[in-house]
């Protein structure tokens, strides 16, 4: 795989692996075929560099961690591991989440993960929520801390605004932001990755396939799974599905003509927007992540782009993309 690089140090694989999906948020899981993915990613990122692995402590409230951490043991130099705190837990109701930024909270929750992760250093921590009770410095002030220690390598923030990201630079320098883009989910375009790219930071968007949507395997709502966490969303629901379906029809028939497939395409489609972009599919099965990594081989042309960009614009897709009680935590 080739590689990218996110601030003006971090280098990693130019698609990394999203990991939550591993721990059940998307229905069943095997744990078996999950930690070969992991050992597949860092296989094909071999001669390119290190994979690039994400995960997060609120992930099956730190099972995710401790899977991660089992399928690295003694593969310590070939991955980046990229975690997360602040968050007690995720959300399959869509209801709202405690959001925790406090300095002492920072600080024990970088150790707990550690030893679940079983490594010495993560090489980058996030503050996966914004916390609207505790100022960024003071949280960013506290995981700069970290790095000071030896336990961090670099920094990040998840769906922070771009004033957010402007304050927290001036306490310690921010290496990447995670934040859900896509091409049904462009809101980022506006002041976020304008931000990002005056002050140097890589971004990371997450869902870069639509929570799935943008593959074309969900063809109606029934293919959820019962206790599948996409049953909250909005976009996945009544009349927005039907609408939001017939757009993906029509990204398919690019794909066709590309030779690729529509997940391929959508994710070249982020690669093309800017060097330091690196999507983190997220996947629990091999053939999944070849199909992913595949998109590096996808040449989209300009006029490809302005086709795409004609086909679905920013805010083409209907719905919010969470229930209304999440979507007031993001771009704090």
């Amino acid at each position: 795989m080739k590689t990218r690089k996110l601030g003006s140090e971090l280098v990693v694989s130019s698609i990394g692996l999203g990991c939550m999906g591993m721990s059940g948020m998307y229905g069943g899981t095997d744990e078996q075929e999950a930690i070969a993915t992991i050992h597949k990613a860092i296989e094909l990122n071999v001669r390119g560099g290190a994979a690039f692995l994400d995960t997060a402590d609120a992930y099956g409230v730190g099972h995710n961690e401790e899977l991660v951490g089992r399928a690295i043991r003694g593969k310590r130099e070939q991955v980046v591991i990229a975690t997360k705190f602040g968050l007690a837990s995720t959300s399959k109701d869509g209801k709202a989440m405690p959001v925790n930024g406090k300095p002492e909270y920072v600080h024990a929750c970088c150790e707990a993960s550690l030893r679940r992760l079983g490594i010495d250093t993560i090489d980058l921590y996030y503050q996966h929520r914004v916390d609207p009770n505790v100022s960024i410095e003071d949280t960013v002030g506290a995981m700069a801390e970290l790095v000071k220690e030896g336990k961090v390598r670099y920094i990040g923030l998840s769906e922070a605004s771009a004033k957010t990201l402007y304050r927290a630079s001036k306490v310690h320098p921010i290496t990447a932001l995670q934040s859900e883009y896509s091409l049904w989910s462009r809101d980022v375009e506006t002041e976020i990755l304008p931000a990002c790219k005056e002050l140097g930071i890589g971004f990371v968007p997450w869902s870069p396939l639509g929570r799935g949507f943008l593959t074309g395997q969900i063809q109606k709502f029934e293919d959820l799974a019962s206790d599948d966490w996409r049953r909250n969303s909005p976009r996945f629901q009544k009349e927005n599905f039907q609408h939001n379906l017939n757009l993906v029809t029509e990204v398919k028939k690019i794909a066709v003509e590309k030779s690729c497939t529509p997940a391929q395409l959508a994710l070249a489609w982020l690669l093309a927007q800017d060097e330091n972009i690196v999507p983190i599919p997220g996947t629990k099965r091999i053939s999944y992540l070849l199909e992913n990594v595949g998109a590096e081989s996808v040449q989209l042309s300009n006029e490809d782009l302005t086709r795409i960009d004609n086909i679905v614009p920013k805010g083409a897709f209907l719905g919010e993309r969470y229930p209304a009680a999440l979507m007031q935590m993001v771009n704090l």
